[in-house]
């Protein structure tokens, strides 16, 4: 991991005002600045709480401005679909994150058939399995297919799987835009930020100690991403999660291509705002093999069992890294969490080459696409790739709003309206059972 800046247009960030003075007491503390994070300092500061965001490098600086940006029900475990609605709800409505210049729009996603061998079964039990929730998911003909993406070189014979009402927005624009917003109703953001741990009285929250000092308060969500297990494990909670490392490729703007997001044989896109793609593959990500692999086997063997295709096993530095970081440090003492303020990991130049000519022989209009860049990024993963949103049973006044398993930049606006749900008491917008941490002894 490089202790670097972005570097690339693809990843540049709006930049927001944080506040120059860390306040002394709140009521909350917002552990970790990416969409969910920041998307729950907004309903909490909506609510009259006084909510403090702590990021220890830039606002939405990782998972949540390194992924492809989609806003997706397509495909989504069926547990997660009304977390799902409820997220979309609130990137479209003008009261919630519409207003916000977010880049939101409706584009459509479409799943080709073939993309795995077993993926007509799968698309059809998927589509059983959501009955129930009224969206508008459906297959589509060859035909339709065609129409929908003319110049495609390679329909499947069994069409493939539609969801209109998907659709996408900008990584780089989005937890700023929240995160300006909540500022603007009285939340406290602060970057460079980083926080080192909690104290405690008598088995509840009283403090978080940050790199800038401490902040009294009753409560405290991790909304950490991939550092939450590291942070969890200082606290003495074993969080189950591991990190994979996801590769994408960005293009200069390319005019006249298609709108809908596609997913295919090893290739898959989404157009930009700015009329660029990004380009990457859905299932190639890289599964670094690193000590809490060995720790936590028992937890993972069952989704590694089923994900073996798609996962690229790597055994490299990243060992040694993790090893080398401490599991435990003082709250008088610099932390982990100082010393990588953005993780930039390297892309996979394989994944990227493969998807790039799999594109190019199915559609003409990327036969030369412009490729400008690449980056690559980790996605905190949980055993059952479900998030982990809700009270702690043993730490009194902290809340986990984390392991969101590549989709928290679509699920991240539910996400935070649930996670402020259960910090200020208020009836759920959803059901949370399928995501109470204590399915992990949390």
């Amino acid at each position: 991991m490089l202790n670097v800046a972005p570097p690339n247009p693809a990843l540049q960030l709006r930049p927001i005002t944080p506040l120059d003075k860390l306040p002394s007491d709140a009521d909350v503390v917002v552990v970790g600045g990416g969409i969910v994070g920041v998307a729950t300092a907004w309903h909490l500061a909506q609510r009259g709480l006084r909510v403090v965001v702590c990021e220890k490098g830039a606002i939405s600086g990782e998972q949540s401005g390194r992924n492809w940006g989609w806003c997706r029900n397509t495909l989504r475990d069926p547990r997660e679909i009304p977390l799902m609605k409820i997220s979309m709800a609130d990137w479209r409505d003008r009261d919630v994150f519409g207003k916000l210049e977010t880049g939101f729009r409706t584009t459509g996603i479409i799943y080709l058939t073939g993309r795995r061998p077993d993926d007509d079964g799968d698309y059809d039990a998927w589509l059983q399995s959501i009955a129930a929730y009224g969206l508008d998911s459906h297959m589509l003909s060859r035909r339709q297919v065609s129409e929908l993406l003319p110049g495609c070189r390679r329909v499947p014979q069994k069409g493939a799987l539609y969801t209109p009402s998907d659709g996408c927005a900008e990584p780089g624009w989005a937890a700023p835009a929240i995160a300006a917003d909540a500022q603007r109703q009285g939340a406290s953001i602060h970057t460079h930020c980083a926080v080192r741990g909690l104290e405690t009285q008598a088995g509840r929250i009283s403090a978080v100690v940050t790199e800038q000092g401490e902040i009294r308060c009753g409560g405290a969500v991790l909304a950490a991403g991939s550092w939450s297990r590291l942070f969890a494990g200082n606290l003495g909670l074993g969080l189950p999660s591991l990190n994979v490392r996801g590769s994408v490729m960005y293009t200069r703007p390319m005019p006249g291509g298609p709108e809908v997001s596609v997913v295919g044989r090893r290739f898959g896109w989404r157009k930009r705002a700015d009329g660029g793609y990004i380009i990457s593959q859905a299932d190639a990500t890289i599964f670094d093999i690193v000590p809490d692999c060995f720790k936590l086997f028992g937890a993972y063997a069952p989704t590694l069992a089923k994900s073996l295709k798609q996962l690229r096993l790597r055994l490299g530095s990243r060992f040694i890294e993790e090893l080398k970081t401490p599991g435990r440090w003082s709250l008088d003492e610099r932390s982990p969490f100082e010393e990588v303020r953005s993780a930039d990991p390297a892309p996979s130049a394989f994944v990227l080459s493969q998807a790039a000519s799999n594109l190019a022989a199915s559609f003409p209009f990327f036969k030369e696409p412009a490729i400008e860049g690449s980056w690559g990024g980790y996605i905190d993963v949980t055993p059952d790739q479900i998030p982990i949103i809700g009270r702690s049973s043993s730490i009194d006044g902290l809340v986990f709003a984390t392991g969101f398993s590549g989709h928290g930049f679509g699920l991240g606006p539910g996400g935070g309206r649930l996670a402020a749900d259960i910090v200020s008491g208020a009836t759920p917008c959803t059901d949370p059972a399928a995501f109470r941490p204590a399915r992990f002894g949390l």
